[in-house]
């Protein structure tokens, strides 16, 4: 999953260090939200203007959840930052994809991060988020949509993502899925408490 501020090049180097901190601090609050813990992710990677996180394969931490509880978390808590900071305004697109990550001394590479962020920087994604009013925006793969979203797992609106970027690597075709990723159209999510003790449980056993 990453995450990348909009329109992030227009602001000075001080609003910057705002909104970093703003950024680092809700998508942080948002993973715990999920039930996303330190020790199911690796430390989250810096982006300049944005943040990578892998989460490792764990029956603790459907992907589902990613959509269900982490997703929603985001867009309320940068609601709820932007009605209390309207001078530093916090918008941001979001992409969720799953595949196969290797690491060197230098960090993560592989095809699986060369497509998350093609999906996160499509034209596609960035002019869903600005003519939205939401405070972000969703893109997810086709594997994710597919394999996921196509059967309505933990009721998620298959109808609320339309397939509109398209992007190429090494002469393939990619397609994304882009919802506005606001919170009234993916399904409220269960109590924390009853995710963690299902988490507890999974991992129990």
């Amino acid at each position: 999953m990453a995450v990348d501020v909009e329109a992030s090049t227009t602001r000075t180097n001080p609003d910057k260090l705002v909104l970093r901190a703003a950024l680092y601090r809700l998508f942080e609050a948002a993973l715990r939200d999920g039930g996303v813990t330190r020790r199911h992710r690796d430390p989250l990677i810096n982006c300049g203007d944005g943040i990578l996180t892998l989460i490792r394969p764990a029956d603790g931490v459907p992907k589902t959840s990613l959509l269900t509880r982490v997703i929603p978390a985001l867009g309320r808590l940068l609601a709820e930052h932007n009605a209390r900071q309207p001078s530093h305004q916090l918008r941001l697109r979001a992409v969720v994809h799953a595949g196969e990550i290797h690491y060197d001394r230098h960090g993560c590479f592989g095809e699986a991060v060369d497509l998350t962020f093609r999906l996160l920087d499509s034209p596609a994604l960035k002019a869903t988020l600005g003519r939205s009013t939401a405070p972000l925006a969703l893109v997810v793969s086709d594997l994710i949509y597919q394999s996921i979203i196509r059967h309505g797992y933990d009721s998620i609106d298959q109808d609320a993502f339309e397939p509109t970027v398209h992007v190429r690597i090494a002469g393939r075709d990619h397609y994304g899925w882009v919802s506005d990723a606001s919170a009234a159209r993916l399904p409220e999510p269960p109590p924390l408490s009853a995710v963690r003790r299902a988490a507890e449980g999974d991992l129990a056993g």
